[in-house]
């Protein structure tokens, strides 16, 4: 069975943000923090980034939108890391390693990959079906975005300066 993902916590941020716009400060709920192992073995930790905004992608191998998703975010990545955007894919392929190692070896995707264990991701951030999912986390750790399915790339990229663009800690 293929694992698809929506984030049940922020379901009300994506009801209450504005369709392609980022929620105002004060009303970002903070992001569940999380340690998971990337492919060489590396502990990334969401809390970790704090101070940078954090470009959260939940993706498989079999996702249609996340194929399309993923080169934007690696362009992304690249255009705005010395400004402060650090992207991180979890991949939620049930057979792990096994079938991610693979799809990276002839996909490189140029920022740090992990593997989300759906009950642990279950029980941090309430999952439910629907991939791709992308969180934008601002400087200080909590949900400016969230989107369920794809997203429009001219609008999240504006939303990356915007959040970019905001006083950190």
């Amino acid at each position: 069975m293929k694992y698809m993902v929506v984030l049940a916590f922020v379901v009300s941020t994506v009801a209450a943000a504005p369709a392609g716009g980022i929620k105002p400060a004060t009303a970002r709920a903070s992001a569940p923090d999380f340690s998971l192992p990337d492919a060489g073995g590396q502990t990334v930790r969401l809390s970790n980034l704090k101070g940078k905004v954090v470009l959260l992608d939940f993706w498989a191998t079999w996702c249609t939108g996340c194929k399309v998703e993923i080169p934007w975010y690696i362009e992304f990545q690249k255009k705005y890391a010395r400004q402060g955007l650090t992207s991180i894919g979890v991949a939620m392929d049930e057979e792990g390693w096994a079938k991610v190692s693979p799809y990276l070896a002839e996909h490189p995707i140029a920022y740090p990959i992990v593997i989300g264990d759906l009950d642990l991701l279950q029980k941090k951030f309430g999952l439910e079906p629907n991939l791709p999912i992308t969180l934008l986390i601002d400087r200080r750790g909590r949900v400016a975005e969230a989107h369920a399915g794809m997203v429009e790339k001219d609008a999240f990229e504006r939303d990356i300066n915007q959040l970019l663009r905001e006083k950190g800690r």
